[in-house]
Parts: structure tokens; sequence; C-alpha cells
């Protein structure tokens, strides 16, 4: 028996033509949001590294406070000065400061380019042998991530001299 369309059924060439439209529109959607998950994919992967970098830096510096002694932000307590010093546990002086939007250890960066760091504060009490405090650093860091959408931050972490200087 004969089909409506006669020996030679198949599809006509509007009906390619419709079926590939369609199938080119899709695939460049999908290829379009898959381009757009790439660029987030990267975005959060640089803000991972720069947050992981301040990380590395803060930890670095809360070991040096809570093994150190001799807590001095230019003298006595301080609330939000922009240096500090401790006296390590190997008897060296470090010294932390912003310079250039980059935390430095004696001189040295603790945190790259993948950070841009615009304020460093210290806020120390306790630091004089004389009163009954524990010496006590709270350090504050703000700045951005750089990248499409630079993204702002705020830490705030603290350290406690584990030996008692009472």
């Amino acid at each position: 028996m004969l089909s409506r369309r006669g020996f030679g059924a198949g599809y006509t060439l509007i009906e390619l033509v419709v079926a590939v439209g369609l199938f080119a529109l899709i695939m460049t959607l999908a290829s379009g949001a898959y381009l757009v998950m790439i660029g987030v994919n990267q975005q959060s992967q640089g803000i991972a590294t720069g947050i992981n970098n301040l990380s590395f830096a803060l930890e670095t510096m809360t070991r040096a406070i809570r093994t150190g002694t001799n807590y001095s932000c230019g003298g006595g307590d301080c609330t939000g000065g922009t240096n500090f010093s401790v006296l390590n546990a190997s008897g060296a002086t470090m010294t932390y400061l912003l310079s250039g939007g980059v935390i430095t250890q004696n001189g040295v960066a603790l945190t790259d380019s993948s950070v841009q760091i615009s304020s460093l504060k210290f806020y120390a009490s306790g630091t004089a042998g004389s009163d009954s405090q524990q010496p006590r650093v709270t350090i504050v860091v703000s700045g951005t991530v750089p990248g499409k959408a630079p993204q702002q931050f705020t830490v705030e972490t603290g350290a406690t001299m584990r030996g008692s200087d009472i």
C-alpha cells in the first residue's frame, strides 16, 4: 500500500531546514551557557586562590604572635596601628605592615597580586609586662580580589600570647 506521500516517503527540504535551524539554535544557546559557566568557574577559582593566599598570610602572622613576645605597635598597646612587631620564638623580630597593597613580613611579601590589600590594622592590648592582662592582638584586613567583578572583603582574626607575661 502506498503512503500519503508516495514511494519516496521522506522529509521535504523545508522540514530539514527547520530541523537543522532548531538544532543550531539549541546548540548556540547551550554553548553560550557553557562559556558562561567556564567564566564563572575561572572567577571563583581566582577568588579561592586569593582567599587561600590571604589565609596563609594571616596564619603566618598569628602563629608568630601566639608563640612570640614583646609585642609592639611603635610602643605599648595600639588601637588601629598600621604596623606591628613581635619577637618570634626563634628570637628574631618580625615586623608586619602594608606596603603597596601587599602584606609584608620584614620587607618580604606574604601576599601576592591575587589579593589587593587596602587596609591592615592591628589592635593590641595587654602588651605591657606590668599590667594584669594577657596580651591579645586583633588583625583587621580589608581589600579586594581582582577579576571581572572584583570581590571586596574584610577579615578579622585574633591571637593571644601562649605564654604568660603577667
